[in-house]
């Protein structure tokens, strides 16, 4: 008979005082909770040490795929379940990984659907639900990419089973502050593609943003979640357009200096 395996629930955060409480009550039940905090300014790592959490710090942000890998660096569980501090494991996902837990298989991965609130509302269509995650797996053999944003588990191709249960996920509690974080994303987003020599047309902004609205919209069904749909829609697009319009800024600046360099390199020779 296989011996249950040991899970380490990791998870990083920053300024989630609010958030983390009702987190970490869901999840009490795994051998140990790490911790890796970047620099919080509230009572985050107060709550997360009284609830029986390891607490770590790490103040210099590489990224959010960096940061996963250096967190779960501090886990000894056999397997790691990864979770945001605005999530919450439900019963029946629980059930769900202890019964992996207790008949485990190395070479597969785990996800699980995450039912997504937005505005007031845990969202059924838009492209919202079942939104899978992967999130469950063995520690030793896999771990998070290093992007900055968008990050993703590394499966090395392994096959992904589909646990029972949703991963409830307070995603828009507050629209300004989503639109604050969608502003940051949008901004790591552009960054990243730069770096890596990407570039965008003008018309590929409106092209986009347009295929973003639409494709939330109708295509995922989106009016099917009422008025929460449309607004998801608008916003969605709003996302889209700033990641492509500051992709291109950046371009467009990047083509500005080099013209100056050349006009300048021409006037001395």
């Amino acid at each position: 008979m296989v011996a249950k395996k040991r899970l380490s629930v990791v998870m990083i955060t920053k300024n989630a005082a609010d958030l983390i409480a009702d987190c970490l009550l869901s999840v009490n039940w795994a051998d140990e909770i790490i911790v890796l905090d970047s620099s919080s300014t509230d009572t985050t790592c107060q709550i997360a040490s009284e609830m029986g959490a390891k607490v770590y710090s790490h103040p210099q942000w590489p990224g959010f795929g960096q940061q996963r890998r250096l967190a779960q660096s501090y886990a000894s569980g056999d397997y790691i379940f990864m979770i945001d501090a605005d999530e919450r494991v439900t019963p029946e996902l629980k059930v769900s990984i202890e019964q992996i837990l207790a008949n485990p298989d190395d070479n597969k991965v785990y996800s699980c659907a995450r039912l997504n609130l937005f505005m007031g509302r845990f969202m059924q269509h838009s492209g919202w639900y079942p939104d899978k995650v992967i999130r469950l797996y063995c520690r030793e053999r896999y771990q998070y990419n290093d992007h900055q944003v968008h990050e993703s588990l590394e499966t090395q191709g392994a096959p992904v089973v589909t646990l029972k249960g949703d991963l409830r996920h307070l995603t828009c509690r507050n629209l300004m502050e989503f639109q604050q974080k969608q502003l940051s994303y949008a901004r790591d987003w552009a960054k990243h593609r730069y770096e890596q020599g990407k570039k965008t047309r003008y018309f590929s902004i409106i092209s986009h943003t347009l295929g973003a609205f639409f494709k939330t919209w109708l295509l995922r069904a989106g009016f099917l979640d009422g008025k929460q749909g449309l607004v998801l829609a608008m916003v969605n697009a709003q996302y889209t357009f700033n990641k492509y319009a500051a992709l291109w800024e950046m371009t467009q600046i990047k083509s500005k200096n080099n013209d100056e360099k050349k006009s300048d390199l021409s006037r001395h020779l």
